[in-house]
């Protein structure tokens, strides 16, 4: 039986687009990539051409499917600077500040007169509870409500944590995204690894080795007091001294850094009086997987893992919007 799909889904990062043709319950029906992330285009016509070249045969044999594009897209860098939902954000709150390249102020309506050539595009979130610094994020709010849609449970009250080059813990309460922390573990890696001291003696072809992921988590686990800045460079020293050899201290330092974020993360949720909210994983499986074992170190393991959730969050905010039938 063929199933007729409900939308056109894309996850527009900074350096990388990825497309889905979405069925009626969330399932990918089609999926393809590009590496023309919105970091790399400049102007109107740059997007729609990209936007096309993903996804235009699809639009072509489904004519009217409504598309909806979440992430980096929507930045000051993207197609069109969409502003922030400021916590507590649920799916109704970012279904009213969806907006669309081409139709003046952008304001997204399933009856207005809107450009062909343009997705809908997700709004960030924003939290900013003047105490702290603010937080932002672009494209996790979707997988967040695409997790909720799949597992109500962790609506009521939960934490969801998104691992990535800018990790996110984000509490949940009440359906809505009331609070985040982003962690740059990611990012922070591949620069030390890339452009620091310590990725000298770390060879390119070396082989992943968990028992170096691990002893690097449980250095912050149980010495994390001694701070991140002098921990690091033990992924220098340990090789030196040959303590460890050179093909481990990637893994090492990978395992430093996530235990870290978790440390700082589990932390987090106990000083709200958090630390019974079911704990969800949400990311690609191998990332999901490092995670899981280094929470197993810390006697916290993860209630729940999940692939993308994207497609199934970008599906609900259609729907949320008014551009598909709620029984779709």
């Amino acid at each position: 039986m063929v199933t007729t799909p409900a939308l056109i889904g894309l996850d527009w990062g900074s350096t990388s687009l990825r497309a889905w043709l979405v069925a009626p319950d969330g399932a990918v029906l089609e999926e393809r990539k590009s590496d023309q992330g919105a970091s790399t285009l400049s102007g109107h016509g740059a997007f729609v051409a990209a936007f096309d070249d993903v996804a235009g045969a699809w639009r072509a044999a489904h004519a009217g499917l409504p598309v909806l594009a979440c992430g980096m897209v929507g930045s000051t860098h993207g197609w069109l600077d969409v502003p922030y939902v400021r916590c507590p954000a649920g799916a109704a709150a970012l279904a009213a500040g969806l907006r669309r390249p081409g139709t003046g102020d952008g304001a997204a309506s399933a009856s207005s007169s809107i450009s062909a050539s343009a997705p809908y595009i997700v709004p960030g979130v924003l939290f900013d509870d003047t105490s702290l610094p603010p937080d932002v994020m672009r494209g996790e709010e979707t997988q967040v409500v695409g997790a909720l849609h799949l597992h109500g449970t962790l609506g009521a009250s939960s934490c969801v944590v998104l691992p990535g080059t800018h990790s996110k813990w984000t509490q949940v309460c009440g359906e809505r995204i009331v609070r985040f922390a982003t962690h740059m573990t990611g990012e922070l890696y591949a620069v030390l690894r890339q452009h620091s001291v310590l990725g000298r003696l770390m060879p390119d072809d070396a082989p992943v080795d968990p028992d170096a992921f691990v002893q690097g988590v449980d250095a912050a686990r149980d010495h994390g007091e001694l701070g991140l800045p002098h921990q690091i460079f033990a992924a220098r020293s340990l090789g030196v001294t040959g303590r460890l050899p050179h093909e481990m201290l990637a893994d090492y330092l990978s395992g430093l850094l996530i235990g870290h974020e978790l440390r700082a993360g589990l932390q987090w949720r106990a000083m709200a009086g958090l630390g019974s909210q079911p704990l969800a994983l949400v990311g690609a499986p191998n990332l999901c997987a490092r995670y899981q074992v280094a929470l197993h170190r810390f006697e916290r393991p993860a209630d729940l893992v999940l692939d993308n959730t994207a497609p199934a969050g970008l599906l609900a905010l259609a729907r949320a919007a008014g551009l598909l039938p709620i029984d779709t």
